[in-house]
């Protein structure tokens, strides 16, 4: 199961699986967009319309997934980010929000998976997140807060279930050419007074690596982390940065 993953990271991610042999389900809210990735991913896969912020949605996607696919293995949790904006100028109902749809997806989702994967004993859960749970973003300090919530919480999922041969990491991707990525290049490019373009090109030669990612580049990560030759790694919030960022943290 990979959630969002009509686009970006997640059909990334969902892709590099399907391409290792897996029975792929993954939802999204567009329609249109899911019925293309889908075709994009490969024949086996199913799809699913569901809003990862609403619990009867992510009810209804396992239910519908375990009868079409059988017993869930492999869990890529993942939805796009909440809203950029002033720490002191967002609402109320924006945290709020943020918090149904960044965290408590990430919550509902591996709780509801892990007794089938205990059964089992092996599963692969694995949480995309952002480097900004590793260093802040004035633009973005609801993502900033919740991610980094979201690091602890993989430590503690990966340490009750690691007796059960199940792991649970989470990737923080670095700058990634994604609609998200898009999207704070062009509340730069307002602050700059620069093109979009050029607010891309800058935010790529901060990165030590001078480029922006491919989420290619960032699924191959994940579909490692969900792999038998990963079982021993369990409990780590992987950097996939390009060397982006700078803390020793």
């Amino acid at each position: 199961m990979v959630a969002a993953a009509s686009k970006g990271i997640g059909l990334a991610t969902a892709k590099a699986l399907a391409a290792e042999g897996c029975h792929v389900s993954i939802c999204a809210r567009n329609e249109e967009r899911l019925e293309e990735a889908a075709g994009e991913i490969g024949e086996d896969t199913r799809s699913y319309i569901v809003d990862v912020a609403v619990p009867a949605d992510l009810d209804w996607w396992l239910e519908q997934t375990r009868s079409d696919l059988g017993p869930v293995s492999i869990l890529v949790t993942n939805t796009g980010g909440p809203p950029a904006g002033n720490v002191f100028e967002l609402t109320d109902e924006q945290w709020l929000a943020g918090v149904q749809s960044t965290l408590m997806n990430v919550v509902r989702l591996t709780r509801s998976v892990k007794d089938e994967m205990i059964a089992a004993e092996w599963g692969r859960i694995v949480h995309i997140t952002s480097l900004v749970a590793k260093e802040p973003s004035l633009v973005l300090p609801i993502s900033s807060t919740l991610r980094a919530g979201i690091m602890a919480l993989t430590r503690v999922q990966a340490t009750e279930l690691a007796p059960y041969g199940i792991t649970v990491n989470s990737v923080l991707p670095g700058h990634t050419l994604t609609d998200r990525q898009r999207h704070l290049a062009e509340i730069r490019a307002e602050k700059e007074s620069i093109t979009a373009e050029a607010a891309l090109e800058k935010q790529g030669s901060e990165v030590p690596a001078g480029r922006l990612a491919q989420p290619e580049e960032i699924g191959a990560v994940i579909a490692f982390l969900c792999s038998q030759q990963a079982a021993y790694v369990t409990g780590t919030n992987l950097l996939v940065d390009g060397g982006r960022t700078s803390g020793l943290g």
